[in-house]
């Protein structure tokens, strides 16, 4: 006896909706007679008629009407099987998937989890760096288990308009900072609102979740400071570069830069109304997490409470 293909079932479901062999092949992209022969396949499976074929349209049997809820049913269990298979391969994996935005992922995520460590978190840790709204979406998608990401204190973001369990893991800030010029002094200061040239600016693209945050700084500056973007990227770690380079000041995390205003490679161009502080979060998938996450989650809940622990 041969088995079922499960295509016959959506071969069947298209021949029930019009009745006609021919137009329910061409649905289905392939010849007539070969579309026929699937159809008579099914039935041959079943060892019943699904189709009354002495009238046209062909009708459904009394048999065929039972068996198309039962074809709709077997094809959407189906195609739940392959996301019910990853979660249950995630639910007994050691395996942490978690998605963080560029600039965190550099410097703040090796101190962060060092943090951990006495909590011995279990599970091998795969870590996706990219953009912010790429991030959300794989932590929507369920892609990764949990997203590490700056967030502007009391604004909510996508994440939390959804209601994704967040927690705060950490602070930093965004320094406006540039290279040093021959006396130690910024090169391009923010301060200098009597400059005859306009500062330029190595600025955020609008994919970069730091930029947004940024872009609210740009705009109050526009009746105090004449000013000119030259460079846009919309990593952190870009900026920084050309922010050693001398092309311009950027606004860049504190995480990112410390040791460079430690050994004075950037400077504070601004005085301090012009530094924004930020939370860095950490949210989760809304859902129950495979023994791994939901330690990883816990740790991360006892560390946040201890403040004198909490990785900046």
């Amino acid at each position: 006896m041969r088995t079922l293909n499960l295509s016959w079932l959506e071969d069947f479901l298209a021949l029930s909706g019009s009745g006609n062999f021919s137009r329910a092949a061409d649905e289905r992209h392939m010849t007539q007679p070969a579309f026929s022969r699937r159809i008579r396949a099914l039935e041959e499976w079943l060892g019943v008629d699904l189709f009354d074929r002495s009238q046209q349209p062909a009708k459904l049997t009394e048999t065929g009407c039972w068996f198309e809820q039962i074809a709709r049913e077997m094809l959407a269990r189906a195609a739940q099987l392959p996301s019910e298979a990853q979660v249950f391969a995630e639910a007994q994996s050691g395996r942490l998937r978690i998605a963080s935005t560029h600039a965190l992922s550099f410097m703040f995520m090796p101190r962060w989890l060092r943090g951990l460590e006495s909590q011995r978190v279990p599970g091998q840790i795969q870590l996706v760096s990219d953009v912010l709204p790429r991030c959300e979406a794989l932590l929507i998608a369920k892609q990764v288990q949990f997203l590490l990401t700056h967030s502007r204190p009391s604004k909510a973001g996508v994440l939390d308009t959804q209601h994704y369990p967040n927690m705060v893991v950490g602070h930093d800030s965004l320094l406006p900072v540039s290279s040093p010029n021959h006396a130690g002094e910024p090169l391009h200061c923010l301060n200098a609102s009597t400059a005859k040239t306009p500062l330029k600016l190595l600025s955020y693209s609008a994919e970069s979740g730091i930029g947004g945050m940024v872009s609210d700084i740009q705009a109050s500056m526009v009746n105090r400071v004449p000013t000119q973007v030259v460079f846009t990227a919309h990593l952190a770690s870009v900026l920084r570069t050309m922010a050693i380079d001398g092309r311009g000041m950027a606004w860049l995390p504190r995480t990112l830069i410390a040791d460079d205003l430690a050994n004075g490679t950037l400077v504070l161009a601004a005085n301090q109304e012009w530094e924004l502080p930020l939370e860095v979060k950490l949210y989760r998938d809304k859902t129950a997490l495979s023994a791994a996450g939901e330690a990883f989650w816990a740790a991360n809940t006892v560390q946040c409470s201890q403040p004198h622990n909490q990785v900046r």
